[in-house]
């Protein structure tokens, strides 16, 4: 007998809902894997094993591509529209270590988080499932989006920051940082380093584009609400008018 889950997968996009189940868990694991190793100092780049499992699942990334565009009915609509999630599937860390090529710790470490991109549109799309209509849909997977990546820029501000800036002694404030910079609030933590400062300018950017969304979905909400009012007190001023009649 088909489990719940997999009957609602199958019931909402068939293969498709299957392929972004198992991106979903793969990304669930690099984010676990990034996680353990920024909170332990770990460099991953000593660890064969995990540079053998991130290239294992870039190429499911890469096979997942291939199969959509041969079951995509306008296969040059898929090129144009899905085209970056073909270059955030291939194993550029892989490709590095094997060429010898040798780039700064930072940079080494932001390269990590590139297949992450794939895992975040398949966790938008599934989250979206997840909702009874289209806007609470988009809001869910707009909040969902949004959280992963102050999480993703508070892992990354730790790791370039917390060795020279005296502000960040520990991730709880990198943490803090990220959720004051994407409010726009700010924050009395200042980037000293020049990515750290590029992260401040993207987090802003990307609340100030965000938090609006959150305004119409909430105004929205109300508006139903009002209509539903309305509506119930008209039904009963109909059901009402008979009864007075008689």
């Amino acid at each position: 007998m088909k489990s719940a889950l997999s009957d609602f997968i199958l019931g909402k996009k068939g293969i498709y809902g299957i392929l972004h189940i198992i991106i979903l868990l793969m990304s669930l694991f690099l984010v676990i894997s990034i996680s353990i190793d920024t909170f332990k100092g770990i460099p991953f780049y000593t660890q064969s094993s995990y540079m053998k499992i991130q290239l294992w699942i870039c190429i499911w990334f890469l096979f997942d591509f291939v199969l959509e565009f041969f079951l995509a009915k306008h296969k040059w609509r898929y090129i144009r529209t899905h085209f970056i999630f073909l270059l955030v599937a291939i194993p550029y860390q892989n490709i590095i270590a094997y060429y010898g090529w040798t780039f700064s710790p930072e940079v080494t470490y932001l390269l990590r988080f590139i297949p992450l991109l794939r895992g975040g549109y398949a966790l938008a799309i599934v989250v979206g499932w997840l909702t009874y209509n289209r806007a609470s849909s988009l809001f869910v997977s707009y909040l969902t989006m949004l959280l992963a990546t102050v999480y993703f820029a508070s892992l990354a501000f730790f790791v370039l920051e917390h060795k020279v800036n005296p502000l960040v002694t520990d991730y709880g404030d990198a943490l803090w940082w990220a959720f004051m910079d994407v409010t726009t609030v700010g924050s009395n933590i200042i980037a000293m380093t020049t990515t750290g400062r590029v992260l401040s300018v993207l987090l802003a950017a990307l609340g100030m584009m965000m938090f609006p969304i959150f305004t119409v979905y909430i105004t929205n909400l109300i508006q139903q609400s009002n209509q539903k009012k309305k509506q119930y007190y008209a039904e009963e001023e109909e059901k009402k008018e008979p009864a007075q009649g008689t």
